[in-house]
C-alpha cells in the first residue's frame, strides 16, 4: 500500500494538514492552485467571506471540471473516430500495396511476352527478308 503524506499547507491564510499517496510537493501544488482561485475570487469581491469565498471557488472548479470531461468525453470519442478512419486507410493501403504487386508481376510477365513476341516477328522479318532475297536471284 502507498505511504501516505502529511502536508500543512495554507489557503485563504488558514492552514491545513492535509493526508494523501501523493508525493509532498504535488499537495502542495494542489493548494496553491486552490488559494490562488480563493484569492481570485476575494480581490473580486472584498465582502465575501472566506468560506462564501471558499463555496464559489468550489463551484467554479467544479463547473471547470465538467466542462473538462465533457471535452474529454469529445475527444475521446473523435480519437476513436480517428483510430477507425485509420485502420480503414490502412487497410485500403494494404489492398493497393497487394493491388500494386500483382499489377507489377502481370507488367513483369507482359514485358517478357512482349520481348517473345518481338523475337519472333525478327525472326519472321529474316526469314520473310531470306526468301525475297532469294527469289530476286531466281529472276
Amino acid at each position: 500500500m502507498a505511504e501516505k503524506n502529511k502536508v500543512t499547507v495554507r489557503i485563504a491564510g488558514n492552514e491545513y494538514v492535509i493526508t494523501g499517496t501523493e508525493p509532498p510537493e504535488y499537495i502542495q501544488k494542489v493548494a496553491l492552485f486552490v488559494d490562488r482561485k480563493v484569492m481570485e475570487i476575494t480581490r473580486r469581491n472584498h465582502l465575501l467571506s472566506t468560506s462564501m469565498a471558499s463555496i464559489l471557488t468550489s463551484i467554479n472548479l467544479a463547473d471547470e471540471m465538467f466542462r473538462l470531461r465533457e471535452t474529454l468525453k469529445s475527444n475521446e470519442a473523435e480519437l476513436a473516430e480517428l483510430k477507425k478512419k485509420y485502420q480503414e486507410l490502412n487497410e485500403e493501403s494494404q489492398k493497393f500495396k497487394m493491388e500494386n504487386l500483382k499489377l507489377k508481376e502481370r507488367e513483369s510477365q507482359l514485358t517478357i511476352e512482349l520481348t517473345k513476341k518481338e523475337t519472333e516477328l525478327k525472326e519472321v522479318r529474316n526469314t520473310l527478308n531470306t526468301l525475297q532475297n532469294a527469289n530476286k536471284k531466281n529472276y
